[in-house]
C-alpha cells in the first residue's frame, strides 16, 4: 500500500447513535483502523464533528438547541469529551493526538501560513491532528447551519497538501437522486467534475444531530479537487472499509482531483 497523507472527516451521524449517545463500537473501530494506517507509514489527519452532539448527551439534552449560546455551551462541553475520547483510544495504540481548533478568520490568506507550519510539524512528529471548528467562539457557522466541517476538511486537506480527503458519512456516496425517496437511485462511482447537474441531485441537511448534507460535501469536493486532491465520500458505518479504499477497491464515490 502506497504511503499517503490522508485527511479523514467524520460526521456526527457516524460517531453517534440516533439517540445522540456515542456509538462506542464504531468509534473504536475507526480509531483502530486509522491507527493501523498510521502505523503502516501513512500520515493521518482527522477532522471530527461531534462536539455539539456529545455535549448535548453530556448535558442530558435530547433535542438539538436552537439558540446560539446553548449551542456554544454544548460545543464547549462536548469538545472536552471528544478530545478525551480520541486521546484515550489512540494512546492504546501508542499514538499521540494533537488538537487544532479553527475559525475561518485563522484560515485567511495572511494568517494561513501559521496553520500550515503547525500542521506540517505535527504530522512530521507523528501525531494525528484532530481538527474541528471552534464552535464555542465561531458562531457564524452555528447560526447559519452551513455544515462547515465538510468545507473545513477540504481546506485542511489543501493546507496539509494531502493526497486524499475521505468524508465518512451516513450514506454510501453520491446518488443520481435521493436514495431515501427513490428506490431506483443509483450510486455514482466516479465524478470527473462537480457540475450543476450533479449539484441538483444533492439533497438538504442530514441527521437532526449534524448540520451537513450532500451539497456541503460537493462544495468540499470542489475545494479539494481544484487543489489537485482526490476526494471520496463513503459510508462510515464500517470504518475498516478504509483498507479497501486505499487498496484501490471501488468504495463510495470518487471525485478526481484536477492534476496540474
Amino acid at each position: 500500500m502506497e504511503t499517503k497523507r490522508i485527511v479523514v472527516k467524520v460526521g456526527t451521524s457516524t460517531l453517534t447513535h440516533k439517540t445522540g449517545r456515542l456509538n462506542i463500537r464504531r468509534v473504536e473501530q475507526l480509531v483502530k483502523t486509522l491507527a493501523d494506517l498510521q502505523n503502516a507509514g501513512n500520515q493521518i489527519m482527522l477532522v471530527s464533528s461531534g462536539a455539539i452532539g456529545l455535549g448535548m448527551s453530556k448535558l442530558g439534552m435530547t433535542v438539538k438547541p436552537t439558540d446560539t449560546p446553548t449551542k456554544q455551551a454544548c460545543a464547549a462541553v462536548g469538545q472536552c469529551e471528544l478530545m478525551y475520547l480520541y486521546d484515550k483510544l489512540f494512546s492504546d495504540y501508542s499514538l499521540n493526538v494533537s488538537q487544532i481548533l479553527l475559525t475561518k478568520y485563522v484560515l485567511l490568506e495572511d494568517r494561513k501560513k501559521n496553520v500550515e507550519n503547525a500542521v506540517e510539524r505535527l504530522l512530521e512528529l507523528g501525531t494525528i491532528p484532530v481538527v474541528n471548528e471552534n464552535d464555542t467562539v465561531a458562531i457564524d457557522e452555528l447560526e447559519l447551519e452551513m455544515g462547515e466541517n465538510d468545507s473545513l476538511a477540504a481546506i485542511m486537506a489543501k493546507v496539509a497538501k494531502a493526497d486524499m480527503l475521505v468524508i465518512l458519512s451516513d450514506i454510501d456516496g453520491l446518488y443520481d437522486k435521493n436514495p431515501k425517496e427513490n428506490e431506483d437511485a443509483h450510486l455514482i462511482r466516479v465524478v470527473d467534475g462537480v457540475t450543476d447537474e450533479i449539484k441538483k441531485s444533492a439533497g438538504g441537511a442530514g441527521s437532526n444531530l449534524g448540520t451537513g448534507g450532500m451539497i456541503t460535501k460537493l462544495k468540499a469536493a470542489e475545494i479539494a479537487n481544484e487543489a489537485g486532491i482526490d476526494m471520496v465520500i463513503m459510508n462510515g458505518d464500517k470504518p475498516e472499509k478504509l483498507y479497501d479504499l486505499l487498496e484501490g477497491k471501488p468504495i463510495g464515490t470518487y471525485f478526481k482531483g484536477v492534476k496540474k
